[in-house]
């Protein structure tokens, strides 16, 4: 049979993360030492009270439908959390509780582009916000965050990038893959040229509770009713509380577009899975200790493995805010050690060191890798021994 696929389909970019972490998984099943440095999920396992509580509610019975929208009472947690945490306010109508973080984006797109419209991508993204955009016949328009700028765009870069199809740009905050964090005054300054030109502000705030050192998150949605009102946030429990695989996430924000995006699941994924609401829920109304056990922890092992990739000859790598990746760039090195990019150079790294990352080109940045450090501290250290190990052998074989 001649199959056909949908143009829409034909013109996606597979996940360079999830390639990499199969072909690491391959070479360990094959007996194979490598050390996965791709991993986008907490190595921790979900904590305990939110596992009873889910299973409380498997012997309860609690196994249907629920509405799609989400739990009345997952919301009213989320809605707590949010009063606490930034101290806005929301209404149940103004939430829904989605498939995953990534189940939350690509419905709003959905509900929010028409063919042509532009969404402003600042650079270095998460791999899936360009595709998520062209799937819904947007269009995707990068602005570089530079390095000398911790990877953070500036509001002149915004405004010189909005044009009249542009509906809405992304802010993601702590960063994937960067780390890096805007500050409160950085957001005020965006928030007034998005406010400007009246476009949606769509803020990714999956990785709020990893702050490292004295900073701290803030929302942009949090510092304006104005810019409450024109802020969809997207969050999550997956990184939070070490949950990727119940995949359970949220938007919040305008009421017309959250009953668009309600109505869509409705004929998508008829609504989250139960189980996974109901541990949900505890994991917002029960203790928050398990979460500072993993920030710290995550903490620890930055402070220790930043300063040792930077030791690695041709590396360099700013030291992030939060979440758990490191973002180093490695176009010296890779030219040090005899590759034309760095995209060969990580190719080599996993078949003769064994270490795989993430080569940086698919987040729109092709001088950087990322690794993340979700992993132990032994692994980490171990991983970038064998890093310096191949940088200064190949190096010294170049000279040769």
């Amino acid at each position: 049979m001649n199959v056909q696929l949908a143009q829409r389909v034909k013109a996606l970019t597979p996940s360079t993360t999830l390639a990499i972490t199969a072909k690491a998984k391959e070479m360990k099943a094959q007996g194979i030492d490598v050390i996965g440095l791709g991993a986008g999920e907490p190595d921790f396992n979900t904590p305990d009270h939110i596992i009873e509580a889910a299973y409380e509610s498997l012997k309860k019975g609690q196994t249907k439908y629920t509405p799609s929208g989400g739990l009345p009472e997952l919301k009213d947690a989320i809605i707590g959390k949010f009063e606490k945490d930034q101290g806005i306010s929301y209404k149940r109508s103004e939430i829904i509780v989605t498939t995953g973080a990534k189940h939350a984006l690509y419905t709003l797109f959905q509900v929010i582009l028409d063919e042509g419209d532009e969404v402003i991508i600042p650079t270095p993204y998460w791999v899936s916000y360009p595709e998520q955009v062209k799937l819904a016949d947007g269009t995707p328009v990068y602005i570089e965050g530079k390095e000398e700028n911790n990877f953070k765009i500036t509001p002149e870069q915004l405004h010189a990038a909005i044009t009249p199809k542009t509906k809405a740009v992304i802010i993601n905050s702590p960063s994937n893959p960067t780390g890096m964090l805007y500050s409160k005054g950085e957001l005020e300054a965006l928030g007034e040229v998005a406010l400007k030109h009246n476009i949606w502000i769509i803020s990714d705030e999956i990785y709020e509770k990893l702050i490292y050192g004295t900073n701290k998150h803030v929302s942009i949605a949090e510092l304006s009713p104005a810019l409450k009102e024109q802020t969809i946030i997207i969050n999550g429990v997956s990184k939070s509380h070490s949950m990727t695989g119940w995949r359970i996430g949220y938007a919040a924000g305008n009421e017309q577009v959250i009953k668009a995006m309600t109505d869509l699941a409705s004929h998508s994924t008829s609504n989250p899975t139960a189980v996974s609401q109901y541990g949900s829920i505890a994991a917002y109304e029960g203790t928050q200790e398990p979460v500072e056990e993993m920030r710290k922890a995550f903490e620890e092992r930055l402070n220790i493995v930043h300063s040792k990739l930077n030791e690695i000859p041709g590396v360099s790598c700013l030291k992030p805010q939060g979440a758990f990746y490191l973002f180093p760039n490695v176009k010296k090195a890779a030219l040090l050690t005899g590759f034309n990019d760095v995209d060969g150079f990580v190719k080599a790294l996993l078949e003769e060191a064994k270490v795989a990352v993430i080569p940086g080109s698919g987040f729109g940045a092709p001088d950087n890798i990322r690794l993340s450090y979700a992993t132990s501290l032994e692994l980490l250290e171990a991983a970038v021994a064998r890093i310096a190990d191949f940088v200064n052998s190949h190096a010294t074989a170049k000279k040769q």
